[in-house]
């Protein structure tokens, strides 16, 4: 991969996926397209020392992105502080989405923020690359260095305690702040 005409094929075929993917994490906007961006420069650098035992470089490319996710983890933890709070997502959601599930999405926002706010730093990265990368357990264990059996129980515990968080959620209540009620 030390060509760079190779490496902008790269691009080509990840940058839009690994930008959903940060846009997931961050909300739509300049930190999701400075670390996309960074993490292909990132990427571009470190290119002669990209192992061509790898039959694909979008795990390689996705665990930079997460180490790079974890150098923003302070700006993460402010957005799902600020989510849990206010119910009120970064990310813009496309129409269908909005119409299609707007009930139920609304009510679980909070709940569901605050959960993914108490996960370890570890186990919200697997279980994020899961939900929203839609990567499998090897492309995780590679994407942030870490064994398959170590990806498998971060999962079950980031499961359990997202399960634990959700478990009293009725999902047709919408919730209303105080002020709502005495409006």
């Amino acid at each position: 991969m030390a060509d760079p005409e190779i490496f902008a094929g790269l691009y080509d075929r990840h940058a839009t996926g690994l930008q959903g993917y940060v846009a997931r994490r961050f909300g739509s906007g300049s930190l999701a397209d400075d670390i996309v961006g960074e993490t292909f420069l990132v990427a571009f650098r470190q290119r002669g020392r990209y192992s061509t035992d790898q039959r694909q470089a979008r795990p390689w490319l996705y665990g930079i992105a997460a180490n790079l996710v974890g150098k923003h983890r302070r700006t993460e933890l402010r957005a799902y502080r600020t989510l849990a709070r206010t119910g009120v997502g970064p990310v813009t959601e496309s129409h269908a989405d909005a119409v299609d599930g707007q009930v139920t999405a609304q009510s679980m926002r909070s709940p569901l923020a605050a959960g993914l706010h108490r996960l370890s730093e570890g186990d919200r990265h697997v279980l994020l690359l899961i939900a929203w990368a839609d990567f499998s357990y090897q492309e995780v264990a590679t994407a942030l260095g870490i064994p398959l059996g170590t990806v498998r129980s971060r999962l079950n515990r980031a499961r359990k305690k997202i399960r634990a968080t959700l478990v009293d959620i009725d999902p047709t209540h919408t919730y209303q702040s105080e002020e709502d009620d005495h409006a």
